[in-house]
């Protein structure tokens, strides 16, 4: 069965990911992959001020919890991905990268990722 730094390695290999970290709800980091230039760690640790806002914005909306989050920014994308209440996966794209694909692959596979960690 495949671990989560397999899981992690093989989002890493897709054409575009600088990143992809796994971290706990407490924004500690798990598992995670990343260009030398990435500080895991302090990205870890701002998620969790991230899924707050989203938590407010889904009591206010009515969607529900958060499941996945895309933000743009000027030097690429950031997609969070709730996996489980123990479990989150941070991304990390280039503006190239074929966004869409992963997260759609992200959604589809969400329980067998989240049974990883």
């Amino acid at each position: 069965m495949p671990s989560i730094r397999d899981l992690v390695a093989a989002i890493r290999q897709r054409p575009g990911v600088d990143a992809a970290i796994v971290l706990g709800p407490d924004g500690l980091l798990i598992a995670g992959d990343a260009d030398a230039a990435v500080d895991r760690d302090a990205l870890a640790a701002r998620v969790p001020a991230l899924l707050g806002a989203a938590r407010g914005l889904a009591s206010t909306s009515g969607r529900g919890d958060l499941r996945t989050a895309v933000l743009e920014h000027e030097a690429g994308l950031l997609i969070v991905s709730v996996l489980s209440s123990d479990a989150i996966l941070m991304v990390l794209v280039s503006p190239s990268a074929d966004v869409g694909a992963l997260v759609l692959e992200l959604r589809r596979n969400r329980q067998h990722l989240a049974s990883l960690v």
